[in-house]
């Protein structure tokens, strides 16, 4: 079976739901009362997609704004990104355009972005409009996916969609048994050293709803 590895950053201001997305994803876990990240942790998954295997390195980094000049130490040899916004809060979603602009000013265009719109469980509070997200992720290439890391709504297609798009972009990181960066060192994750596996055919990947629960 062919294997593929791949950096993946998720971007986001503070509170948005990065770090109670990763730990959905790769421990099937959540926490209302998760702690905000400093600088950054790291995450490590395995799945396969069809007949690929893939390993994906995932860097959640910190959301608050004293850590935003650390970011570009985690993310500028990224694969691809998942940029996470909060649907009931409009600041959030204004802040990925800036989260956009620098991933293209610092990676390039290599680098395969997913939109996702967190905490669609709470629907009734929403203040972003989601035909406005969706034109805006169209227009930088991205994919839009709203998702729930309280539900596990949609947290695994998120990562899925971002993770066929670094298949097809065909970029991946060669020979990486660890992670690694330049600049100061990250503070490991609980799950860092996880080996959760899922097995996806083909034509049975789920495809991303943007419909909230």
């Amino acid at each position: 079976m062919a294997s593929s590895s791949f950096k993946v950053v998720l971007l986001g201001e503070g509170r948005v739901g990065k770090t109670c997305l990763c730990l959905r994803y790769v421990k099937q876990s959540f926490s209302a009362d998760q702690e905000s990240t400093i600088q950054a942790t790291y995450l490590d998954k395995r799945l396969n997609v069809g007949k690929k295997s893939v390993r994906l390195m995932i860097w959640d980094t910190a959301g608050q704004e004293r850590f935003h000049a650390l970011s570009s130490l985690y993310y500028r040899d990224a694969n691809g990104a998942l940029l996470v916004y909060d649907i009931t809060d409009r600041d959030s979603f204004t802040k990925v355009r800036n989260w956009v602009k620098e991933l293209r000013k610092i990676v390039g265009k290599n680098i395969v972005l997913v939109i996702a719109g967190n905490k669609c469980d709470l629907e009734k509070n929403r203040q972003v409009d989601e035909t406005e997200a969706q034109e805006y992720a169209e227009s930088v290439g991205a994919a839009h996916i709203l998702c729930s890391a309280k539900t596990a709504k949609n947290v695994e297609g998120a990562f899925l969609e971002l993770t066929k798009g670094m298949l097809q972009m065909g970029s991946g990181v060669a020979g990486a048994d660890e992670p690694s960066l330049a600049g100061p060192a990250a503070t490991p994750a609980a799950g860092r050293q996880s080996r959760n596996r899922i097995d996806i055919a083909d034509d049975e990947a789920p495809a991303p709803s943007t419909s909230c629960c």
